[in-house]
């Protein structure tokens, strides 16, 4: 028959629908307002805090909808905000400082459908919020990482060229290479001024030191790189994150803003993103001892380990967090324990090779430095302090020669071998940064604006289904219900993407309802020619489907190539457009195209001999 598909075809249209129902459905379920309870680094989430928990809230009075806890976070779910706030105002003020308390909406989704990953779209800021954070970059501390690092750099070029000098020290603004004689004085700022071009030397009469400082130019580019390396880092810890269509952009010459619409984890957010954990590698010092006043001896640095005991180690560093390309979390096989597997880049394994080539026999240590901000209430006023926090994690003794690939272990579980490493993949900030606002960002158009924005569209889909019914009869229910399809699809796959829906988005869909609509008349139009024409109602649906696919086919492709030119030339919420477009024609194509034909098939097929259509 003409107007037939085979069995195959019909059950892969069917299993199709299916799928589209089961990942469009947790976008019908809504959200919980919840209360997310999150460990710092030196806590842990365990039975005896989620029964703590329980505990406050029964004493309070406050109704949990339901308590879920995993192994480094619980979550407690409510009915209403009002019940959410107040939790979080008891649990802060119990818990302390051990825990992070986060405000979330998280999906209701049903287990059936979390166990097929199903799980709804994120909405934008302008539909639902987010978070919002402003960060704050510190130039000084740039600044001063450059001069620590062309002091560093001197010392090396003095070295690989065998020139021979007494000391290289900063003072303040300056660095400061003194010489034994004048003509190695000489010879030294030959080389420094050959290879290091962003430093002004100056020489005094009758001195053998030479003042370098950095030039203004060179400052200038390093305060712009510190924004823009930032401004990269942080985009890849938000990958991280799995957070869709961020807004990460430079506010000012040392500011930048993050908005991360629609993110379920706050706390993770700000954890991540706030961090500036990095590591050092250093030798630890075997030849001098602490002291009898505490102080290191000259040329050494004491740190202490996470048992408060003290390790002297070098001034030299070998390796810094930032020449780290790859980072995983995982166990140690030996002992079980959490560690994570470290990659260099080329520079960083040549230093790591000729250390452990050299120093076989000698212990090393893995310095973690974190600089943290911490806000208490003094006075009834919050004040926000800054910490650095800076611990030897692992020293071991170098049993043989390795540079590009290696291990590192004594972390505090695998939570924070997992942070660790997420830190140092994404790479390590050019400069501190610190949060000087953060809040959570209500729709910016507001509850109404967005029923209006929602109403609209299903206004305008009763509208058309209204008038392709009255129009086309029986074929335009077939066209309604294929247009319904093309939604379900749509809404389907952007949730399997878990794509961020903006009002950009919303626009997409209804140009593709529109576009949808249009194949559709398309189709029925040429029937309707074909059955004028004197032809069988078989004959011109067959007629009417294959004649007007080239027409449909060719206004959809150029379609999708302006929208494949938005995507690629635009950014922010003209890429979240033309990715909904581009989407929405694809699933036009099918849903007009084959399911519409499904319905009519159903309906017709299997009438051998077809007096009258309705259409």
């Amino acid at each position: 028959m003409l107007n037939q598909y085979p069995l195959w075809k019909n059950l892969l249209i069917l299993t199709i629908l299916l799928l589209a129902g089961l990942y469009a459905a947790p976008n019908f379920y809504g959200e919980d307002p919840s209360v997310q309870i999150s460990p710092q680094r030196t806590s842990k989430i365990d039975q005896s805090t989620l029964l703590q928990v329980e505990k406050l809230l029964a004493d309070s009075a406050l109704k949990a909808k339901k308590l879920e806890m995993t192994e480094d976070r619980i979550l407690v779910r409510f009915d209403d905000t009002e019940a959410q706030l107040k939790a979080s105002d008891i649990l802060n003020g119990a818990l302390g400082t051990g825990y992070i308390i986060a405000l979330n909406l998280a999906p209701s989704t049903p287990g059936f459908l979390r166990a097929f990953n199903a799980k709804p779209m994120y909405l934008g800021l302008d539909l639902r919020g987010g978070v919002h954070f402003l960060l704050q970059v510190d130039m000084d501390a740039a600044v001063q990482q450059a001069r620590e690092r062309y002091a560093e750099e001197i010392r090396t070029i003095l070295r690989d060229n065998k020139i021979r000098y007494s000391t290289v020290d900063r003072d303040k603004a300056d660095i400061l290479v003194k010489f034994v004689d004048a003509q190695t004085l000489q010879q030294g700022r030959d080389v420094i001024k050959k290879d290091l071009r962003g430093l002004q030397l100056d020489v005094a009469e009758g001195d053998l030191t030479i003042k370098a400082t950095v030039s203004d130019s060179e400052l200038r580019e390093v305060r712009k790189f510190a924004v823009a390396q930032n401004i990269t880092t942080l985009r890849n810890r938000v990958n991280e994150l799995g957070v869709a269509e961020p807004v990460i952009q430079q506010q000012g010459e040392d500011r930048i803003v993050v908005q991360l619409p629609g993110v379920q984890d706050t706390a993770r957010a700000k954890e991540i993103l706030g961090a500036t954990a990095t590591l050092e590698f250093r030798l630890v010092d075997t030849e001098h001892t602490i002291g009898a006043d505490g102080k290191a001896p000259l040329g050494a640095r004491l740190y202490r380990d996470r048992q408060g005991k003290p390790v002297l180690l070098q001034r030299k560093i070998i390796v810094t967090g930032d020449q780290v390309t790859d980072a995983n979390a995982g166990f140690e096989q030996q002992s079980g324990s959490a560690a994570v597997f470290i990659r260099l880049n080329s520079v960083g394994a040549k230093k790591m090779s000729d250390t452990t080539r050299e120093n076989i026999g000698k212990p090393m240590a893995v310095v973690y430095i974190e600089n943290k901000s911490e806000t208490k209430e003094i006075d009834g006023k919050k004040v926000t302090t800054k910490k650095k926090v800076e611990e030897v994690i692992n020293v071991a003794t170098i049993r043989g020669h390795f540079s590009k690939s290696f291990q590192i272990t004594g972390l505090d579980g695998s939570n924070e071998a997992r942070d660790l490493a997420l830190l140092l993949r994404a790479g390590a900030l050019a400069a501190p940064v610190d949060i000087v606002e953060e809040r959570t960002v209500g729709p910016s158009m507001g509850k109404e604006n967005i029923d209006i924005g929602v109403k609209s569209n299903v206004y305008g889909f009763v509208a058309i289904a209204l008038f392709m019914i009255v129009y086309y009869h029986v074929f335009g229910t077939f066209s309604v219900l294929a247009l319904g399809v093309n939604v379900l699809l749509l809404v389907s796959i952007l949730s399997a993407m878990q794509a961020t829906l903006t009002l950009p988005g919303l626009a997409g869909i209804a140009l593709t309802v529109g576009m949808a609509i249009d194949a559709n008349v398309l189709i029925n139009e040429r029937i309707r020619e074909e059955l004028r024409n004197g032809v069988t109602p078989h004959m011109a649906i067959h007629a009417g489907y294959e004649r007007a696919f080239a027409t449909i086919l060719d206004s959809n492709v150029t379609t999708f190539v302006a929208g494949l030119a938005l995507f690629l030339l635009g950014s922010g919420p003209i890429r979240g457009f033309a990715l909904v477009l581009m989407l929405g024609i694809v699933t036009s194509m099918f849903s007009a195209v084959l399911v519409s034909r499904t319905f009519v098939n159903l309906t017709y097929g299997r009438q051998r001999k077809l007096g009258k259509i309705a259409i």
